[in-house]
């Protein structure tokens, strides 16, 4: 029976996280568990994909609903008594590999287009390499599904545009500034998003980061993080002038800088351009500050529209992404019915070579009269007659296995008497 790729689990799109949570394996468990779950007889080959919003299984297998089985009772075994059958999706074959495909390149993600899941499923894949749990199908359909994700972020523009509030602020930095390298950024507050536009821009390549906090200390904590440097909340206001970009996330109720503030400000800088990230709710940047020549302001609601736009552009970048991977999905299929093929073309060639030599034995028994170099003489010539006589054959066979011509490999193992290989 032939190899084929099978895949069964749970992700953000099936089960509530609670389930999740309890089927998550820790990263020090995930070479234990994988062993635990290989068997020679229905599972060969597996691996385990474990992330905040996926647990799953995948396995080369040679009978697919056994294997499938199989890994629904672990998976029922890890619940703890929890129903964990409804929320399972299971494939195999051809689905399989385009469940796979589709994962690498995170058009199942969450965040269509995030590159983190290309990197968990490469680990994934080398903690099952090294547990001794991967065989040649799983070796492939990984090494294809890496190659089909960087096809479709390098042909695609799936990945280019931000789908975060905080990603989309360092977007819009950039689009203001030329170059961030030579800019600094005032943290002001300590909000998740803050923090996270703050890490974004440091990746972008941004100079220097302040940052102030009502609580001195935590604005300490964070700038060491960041490398960066504290200021403490009542002299805020004076590193304006040497600020570029701004971002707020403070829980104070009423606007921290005011027009008149920063028109100061601004008349100090000689009006060099600053970009406002006002990402608390309520705003803690007076709206009116946008009035100022070179102040660019944002809220969250700003943030959030150019949010929405990139979501809808990247939707319409994953019908070129699907096309990707339905491609890259038939060649893998053609390159696993060419491996299960290769009994059968050995038995075509083996059954000339069989032919060959009994023919040469019977003329070497005609001709004992001749020398061991005619002999020789002879023999290479049957060789090459039957190699150029059998590689028309071998290699139409090649071809309408990978196509999965079935008419033509009937009548080609017909032809030449090799029906008896097949499978």
């Amino acid at each position: 029976m032939k190899l084929q790729l099978i895949s069964l689990g749970l992700s953000h799109k099936t089960a509530p996280v609670e389930l999740r949570e309890r089927l998550a394996i820790p990263a020090d468990r995930v070479a234990e568990e994988v062993r635990g779950l290989r068997r020679d007889d229905v599972l060969p080959e597996c691996l385990l994909l474990s992330t905040c919003n996926r647990v799953e299984a995948y396995a080369g297998v040679r009978d697919a609903d056994a294997g499938l089985a199989s890994l629904a009772d672990f998976f029922s075994r890890h619940a703890n008594g929890g129903d964990v059958g409804s929320h399972l999706y299971q494939h195999k074959g051809a689905e399989a590999v385009d469940h796979l495909f589709r994962v690498a390149s995170s058009l199942d993600s969450m965040v269509v287009g995030e590159p983190q899941i290309l990197g968990q499923l490469k680990g994934a894949f080398s903690t099952a390499r090294e547990a001794g749990t991967t065989g040649s199908i799983l070796h492939h359909a990984i090494e294809r599904a890496i190659s089909t994700a960087k096809r479709v972020r390098t042909e695609t523009a799936i990945a280019r545009s931000a789908v975060s509030i905080s990603f989309a602020a360092v977007e819009l930095a950039k689009k203001i500034f030329e170059s961030l390298d030579d800019k600094t950024v005032l943290l002001i507050g300590a909000g998740e998003m803050a923090e996270l536009a703050a890490q974004h821009l440091i990746s972008a390549g941004v100079g220097h980061i302040l940052v102030t906090n009502r609580t001195y200390q935590r604005a300490v904590e964070l700038a060491e993080r960041f490398h960066g440097s504290a200021i403490r909340y009542e002299d805020y206001k004076e590193s304006l002038v040497r600020t570029d970009i701004v971002i707020a996330s403070t829980g104070a109720r009423e606007y921290i800088l005011a027009h008149h503030d920063m028109a100061r400000v601004m008349h100090a800088r000689r009006f060099r351009s600053v970009f406002f990230i006002d990402i608390a709710v309520p705003r803690n940047l007076d709206p009116n500050i946008e009035r100022l020549d070179n102040c660019y302001v944002y809220d969250i609601d700003d943030l959030q529209q150019v949010v929405d736009t990139n979501k809808e552009e990247r939707l319409k970048e994953t019908e070129r992404a699907t096309e990707i991977i339905q491609q890259e999905v038939a060649h893998f299929q053609r390159w696993l019915r060419g491996r299960a093929g290769t009994p059968q073309i050995l038995a075509l060639r083996q059954g000339g070579e069989q032919v060959r030599d009994a023919e040469v034995v019977r003329a070497m028994e005609r001709l004992s009269h001749l020398s061991e170099e005619d002999r020789a003489v002879i023999d290479d010539l049957a060789r090459r007659l039957t190699n150029k006589f059998l590689h028309p054959p071998t290699a139409a066979l090649k071809q309408a296995i990978r196509d999965g011509d079935e008419t033509a490999v009937s009548i080609l193992h017909k032809v030449y008497g090799v029906g008896g290989a097949r499978g």
